[in-house]
C-alpha cells in the first residue's frame, strides 16, 4: 500500500516539475495610452481621489492648475508626490498633470503618489518591478473611524463628572 502511495506522489510531483510559474506564462504587459499619448490612472488615500495623467515632457508637475510647490507648501508633501519619479529615475522625463479633491493635503499627496505610480506602470510596464517593493502601488486603506453613539468621538468617552 505504501509503494502505491509513493509512486502516485512521485508522479504527481514529477508532473509539477514540468509546469512553469504563472509569472512566466503571463502575457507581457502592454502600454495603456489614450489618443493623446498620455497614461491615466486614479489614486486614492483617505477620502482624497486623484486623477493623474503622465506624458513625456520636462518633469513639470501640475496639481489642480498650480505648480507643485505652490499647491503643496510643505517640502515633505512635495517629496512624497515626487517619490515614484525619483525612485524610477524619471524625474525629468515626464510631465504630470493631476486633479485632486477631498480630504486634506496629506491625503491628497498620498492619492497623487498612488495614482502617479499606477500611471507610470501604464506608460512603462517594466517599472512595476521597481515601484512594487516600495509599496507605491498598494492603496493605503486606512480611513477615519466613524463616530459611535454614546461617545464624544469614535472612541473617546464623554468627560466623567461625579456631580
Amino acid at each position: 500500500m505504501t509503494d502505491v502511495a509513493n509512486t502516485e506522489a512521485a508522479t504527481g510531483f514529477d508532473a509539477l516539475k514540468g509546469m512553469s510559474s504563472a509569472a512566466e506564462d503571463a502575457a507581457p504587459a502592454v502600454q495603456k495610452l489614450d489618443k493623446l499619448g498620455r497614461a491615466y490612472s486614479t489614486g486614492k488615500r483617505k477620502n482624497a481621489i486623484a486623477r493623474v495623467w503622465v506624458k513625456p515632457g520636462s518633469g513639470k508637475i501640475t496639481v489642480n492648475g498650480k505648480e507643485l510647490n505652490a499647491y503643496f507648501a510643505r517640502p515633505v508633501l512635495q517629496m512624497m508626490v515626487a517619490q515614484p519619479l525619483t525612485v524610477t529615475d524619471r524625474a525629468t522625463q515626464f510631465d504630470v498633470i493631476c486633479t485632486v479633491e477631498g480630504s486634506g493635503l496629506s491625503g491628497q499627496a498620498g492619492a497623487i503618489r498612488h495614482g502617479l505610480s499606477h500611471a507610470l506602470t501604464h506608460y512603462e510596464p517594466e517599472l512595476r518591478k521597481v515601484l512594487k517593493p516600495h509599496g507605491f502601488l498598494t492603496r493605503d486603506s486606512r480611513v477615519v473611524e466613524r463616530k459611535k453613539y454614546g461617545r464624544a468621538k469614535a472612541r473617546r468617552s464623554f468627560q466623567f463628572s461625579k456631580r
